[in-house]
């Protein structure tokens, strides 16, 4: 039980250090282009490129960690990571930094793949649901830490860069240096995409727009500060408040769908959403306190959408083909997160800053539409396979095997 503990420590010590890297990397990367004078629509391809990289990853990384193992898969992948990472300061050129990205996608995927799955071997039944939650908590912190980190150098040199580079090649030393077991392989990827629209259909379309709109959100949000006239540390807290909004709404919106129809809860939060949304982009909101609340408050309804969504779906998949659809909506999530950026950026290129909020309400406005069609159209929803809400982190298929908790394998027996 000791050594069990040891790892699945070891493991949410290292997702730490590479999502607070991450977390700065995603936003000092996008600050850095608009100093290189790169468009909006520029930075909206590289986002398109790390969601696509993201794709291959998940499609392809078991295979890889199959073929050669965890820990090898995870120093190696990490190890890249930190490469590509250090290229960036080097040579500013906007195709080669749209290469990088990609490669960026296909390493942070297995990397998060490797950790997830082995925390999934390493949780026994009893503790899935613990781990999880530690796990949803850290990230989101360690995502915070690593926006606010954007603050200790300027985004003209390499230091943040590198800074970057340290953490995620510091993530490696704990698994490194800690005596832990190899786990077992991972197996094939087995993603439920069959159905899928049938079985669920305001989980499927929901899960495509949400990636629609936080793939532009989170590659173009930074670009949006700066278009507003925002300094560096004003972007920061900006980012911050969207992270802090969607973490203090999760589990009390998650809750309440527990409660009742999920749809009467997603329908209200996309609504919101286009509300605050609309509200960011045409009110010239004065004083930075007053658009950091307006930030928050959007956040907090649009952070939730996905795994609101994803909860309706598994309220209606048998538990043996939970991980399945689950992963096949992370995939389709991510396609849509590949293609919002290609649409917002040209739309911020001529409209403005605004023009990513824009983009952001008028795409959850016909979530809102449909959802508020499907609840007139099939008022009632049978939960064959009620579960509870877990605000997943969209970095892995393996996640949801976490989700898998206590009362899900009692289910079974």
């Amino acid at each position: 039980m000791k050594s069990t503990n040891l790892t699945i420590a070891t493991l949410l010590l290292g997702a730490a250090l590479v999502l607070t890297g991450l977390g700065l990397f995603q936003t000092v990367m996008p600050l850095r282009a608009g100093l290189e004078n790169f468009s909006a629509s520029t930075v909206g391809y590289m986002g398109t490129a790390y969601f696509s990289g993201f794709i291959v990853g998940c499609l392809l990384g078991p295979g890889l960690v199959k073929a050669v193992g965890h820990i090898r898969s995870f120093t190696g992948f990490a190890a890249l990571l930190a490469a590509l990472i250090l290229v960036f300061p080097m040579k500013p050129d906007a195709y080669l930094w749209i290469m990088l990205r990609f490669l960026c996608g296909i390493c942070l995927a297995t990397v998060f793949l490797v950790i997830e799955s082995w925390l999934n071997e390493q949780a026994g039944d009893s503790m899935r649901g613990r781990v999880l939650s530690i796990y949803i908590i850290m990230a989101n912190m360690a995502t915070m830490t690593g926006q606010m980190m954007v603050n200790l150098a300027d985004i003209a040199g390499q230091a943040l860069f590198a800074l970057v580079a340290i953490l995620v090649c510091l993530s490696v030393v704990p698994l490194a240096l800690t005596p832990t077991s190899e786990p077992t392989p991972i197996p094939t990827a087995r993603l439920e995409l069959r159905g899928l629209l049938s079985i669920t259909p305001v989980g499927t379309v929901g899960c495509f727009l949400v990636g629609l709109v936080e793939g532009a959100f989170w590659t173009l949000g930074p670009v949006f500060g700066q278009l507003r006239d925002m300094n560096i540390y004003e972007v920061t807290l900006l980012m911050a408040a969207f992270v802090l909004g969607g973490t203090l709404s999760q589990w009390p919106l998650g809750r309440l769908s527990d409660r009742v129809d999920r749809r009467m809860v997603i329908f209200p939060a996309a609504l919101g959403t286009v509300v605050t949304g609309l509200l960011i982009a045409f009110w010239p909101i004065s004083g930075l306190w007053s658009t950091l609340a307006v930030a928050t408050l959007h956040g907090a309804l649009m952070v939730p959408l996905y795994a609101l969504c994803l909860a309706h779906a598994n309220d209606s998949v048998p538990t043996e083909k939970l991980v399945q659809v689950s992963g096949g909506l992370l995939l389709i999530y991510s396609v849509g997160a590949a293609i919002g950026p290609l649409i917002a950026a040209p739309l911020m290129d001529k409209a403005g800053s605004g023009g990513l909020f824009i983009f952001i309400s008028a795409t959850l406005v016909l979530f809102a539409a449909f959802t508020f069609y499907r609840l007139i159209w099939s008022p009632t929803v049978e939960r064959t396979q009620p579960s509870p809400f877990f605000p997943i982190p969209k970095t892995s298929q393996s996640v949801y095997e976490l989700e898998i908790d206590e009362e899900y394998s009692e289910s079974q027996s």
